[in-house]
């Protein structure tokens, strides 16, 4: 894409759906993401994706401040493991960008799989979802969860809403909507961790990044609206065909297939 005008058209396109997506099933990275591999290498892609959403991650989660003060204690029992987690993940994408290029077919798979997962997940959480916290034992068990799933977040972070939601259905804390608001609160500090080293490490394309951040804000705000009228069964299927085929397309690229 020569024309810079075609260029940041294109990109604001798919901040503005990425942000949409978000506030209705998540999966914004498998648009944002792919779109910026075709201008930039695949770790400043992945950089520039997550500080172009960072702000509508930030957004919803103060959007949802009402259900996180009864889980105060636990988000910040929580709130270590995702900071520290989130700083190794994007520690390890600068450590070796090559690796994280050979890489991406794999992530997108992965991601495109826990949205198929999404479902399934959520109606047995529903049947089992216990009343009450575990014991010292689980909750030592259940930081160490959320510091992995925080490593993951920090390297390349779609598919962390799901991996979070299936964690926090053992801790009680509370109806999905509580569940809801601590995984976006705790989803917005992994990213805002990872986004100190990527801006440590040079990987983040500023002119792009502002560009888009812009878009995926007004975007976000746009499917939270939609959201009333649309089942979110419906954008869940989209991502879910748009990471299978992403991750096809890059398998293919990368395999020569």
């Amino acid at each position: 894409m020569p024309d810079p005008a075609w260029t940041y058209t294109f990109l604001c396109v798919s901040a503005f759906l990425a942000g949409a997506m978000n506030s209705v099933a998540g999966g914004g990275t498998l648009l944002t993401f792919p779109a910026l591999t075709g201008v930039v290498p695949a770790a400043v892609a992945n950089a520039t994706s997550t500080v172009a959403l960072l702000p509508g991650s930030f957004a919803g989660a103060l959007g949802y401040r009402a259900e996180l003060a009864p889980s105060r204690r636990f988000v910040l029992r929580m709130l270590a493991p995702s900071v520290l987690g989130g700083l190794v993940g994007a520690w390890l994408v600068g450590e070796d960008t090559s690796t994280f290029a050979v890489l991406v077919p794999w992530l997108i798979l992965t991601a495109a799989l826990l949205f198929v997962a999404q479902a399934p997940v959520a109606r047995w959480l529903k049947r089992h979802r216990p009343d009450h916290e575990p014991g010292r034992g689980g909750r030592a068990v259940l930081v160490g969860c959320q510091f992995l799933i925080a490593v993951y977040g920090g390297y390349f972070g779609a598919g962390i809403g799901i991996l979070m939601l299936t964690t926090l259905g053992f801790m009680g804390v509370g109806d999905i909507h509580r569940m809801n608001a601590v995984k976006t609160f705790l989803a917005a500090t992994i990213n805002g961790a990872s986004v100190v080293v990527f801006v440590r490490d040079g990987l983040v394309n500023w002119e792009y990044a502002a560009a888009m951040a812009g878009a995926a804000v007004v975007g976000g705000y746009a499917g939270a609206r939609v959201a009333r009228r649309l089942p979110a069964s419906y954008v869940r299927y989209a991502v879910i065909v748009i990471g299978f085929g992403l991750a096809a397309y890059y398998f293919a690229r990368q395999y020569g297939m």
